[in-house]
């Protein structure tokens, strides 16, 4: 009698389930498909997602705008169709030349692309251990935003203790994490939201909460050591005005501009600005490094940082995760459960 064969003999290890960008569009393009997995190459850990969470970064790609995105990102679709850049999950797999990591490990980190699936290959270097008592959806929700937040204080704020920090547009994934990590370096925060975020605002440590909706915070006499500005809505000369003379002014690369340039023209209003005036004008490029998302980790588990999750999606459901963040005003993260 022949031996029956278990029920993981039929499982197909070559596959898996991904969302599936096949042209530029709104959430309503995107596709559930099994695709192949991928494998993982030299310096690559291969994960098993069992978190993703959607940032600006995967609205811009899978509208294709600006426009000039397409040049490194695909003319006509999406060069990698499997989006997706913040994850959190075990890992599977490691390629020759990892060092750090090992199969069963719990990780978080940033990918270029393909973090809405059940599987990803990630960079070495752009992953870390989730800490104890962090939950996976949590730290799939810390990556872009946290090091967002993060690069755009410490490094090119040059934010200290004791100084005073406002922050335009906190009530969003990267708002919400520059709240909690400006108070962690010791500042005074001022955050600026609409209405219905005020009280969460506060909850996250805002020393002053200011309501655009009744009241303009370039008006209101009170002057800056920093402003970290994630919405582009006013112009440089009002953001100036708010500043201590040798205050700086912290712009994330999301600036309105239009489709075809989008924020080229504002950054450089912004470089020729550094050549004329006293307060410094930085332009904030996040770059994903693995220290950076130690220090994370390490705020995490020192209860220093936690992530606000507004809406959690399972994958079959990604499109509507991803309209939420395209319809804009989300509060916090939105996180996709694998």
């Amino acid at each position: 009698m022949s031996e029956a064969k278990s029920p993981q003999s039929t499982v197909d290890v070559s596959t898996m389930t991904a969302v599936v960008a096949p042209q530029y569009g709104d959430g309503s393009v995107l596709r559930t498909e099994v695709v192949d997995r991928p494998n993982p190459r030299p310096g690559e850990v291969l994960v098993r997602v069992r978190a993703a969470s959607v940032c600006q970064g995967d609205a811009h790609l899978l509208t294709g705008t600006p426009y000039l995105l397409r040049l490194g990102f695909g003319l006509r679709r999406p060069k990698d169709p499997i989006i997706g850049h913040d994850l959190a999950g075990e890992v599977v797999a490691v390629g020759d030349e990892v060092t750090g990591f090992r199969p069963g490990d719990t990780v978080f980190g940033s990918v270029n692309a393909g973090a809405f699936a059940e599987y990803a290959c990630v960079s070495e270097q752009r992953l870390a251990l989730v800490p104890t008592g962090l939950a996976v959806e949590e730290a799939a929700a810390l990556p872009d935003s946290g090091m967002t937040a993060l690069q755009g204080l410490r490094d090119v704020g040059q934010l200290r203790a004791g100084q005073t920090v406002l922050i335009n547009g906190a009530s969003g994934g990267v708002g919400t994490a520059a709240i909690q990590l400006a108070k962690a370096l010791g500042a005074e925060v001022t955050a600026v939201c609409s209405t219905r975020h005020l009280e969460v605002m506060r909850s996250l440590g805002a020393d002053h909460v200011i309501d655009y909706t009744t009241d303009d915070f370039t008006a209101s006499g009170r002057h800056y050591d920093v402003m970290l500005d994630l919405i582009g809505n006013r112009s440089l000369r009002d953001c100036r005005r708010i500043l201590t003379p040798k205050g700086i002014f912290v712009s994330s690369a999301g600036a309105p501009g239009g489709n075809w340039a989008g924020p080229i023209t504002w950054m450089g209003k912004m470089v020729l600005a550094n050549l004329f005036v006293g307060q410094k004008i930085g332009i904030l490029l996040m770059r994903p490094r693995r220290t950076d998302l130690e220090f994370l980790a390490g705020l995490t588990a020192a209860g220093k940082l936690r992530p606000l999750i507004e809406k959690r999606y399972p994958l079959a459901r990604a499109t509507e995760a991803v309209q939420h963040i395209l319809d804009g005003h989300a509060q916090g993260k939105t996180v996709i459960v694998v």
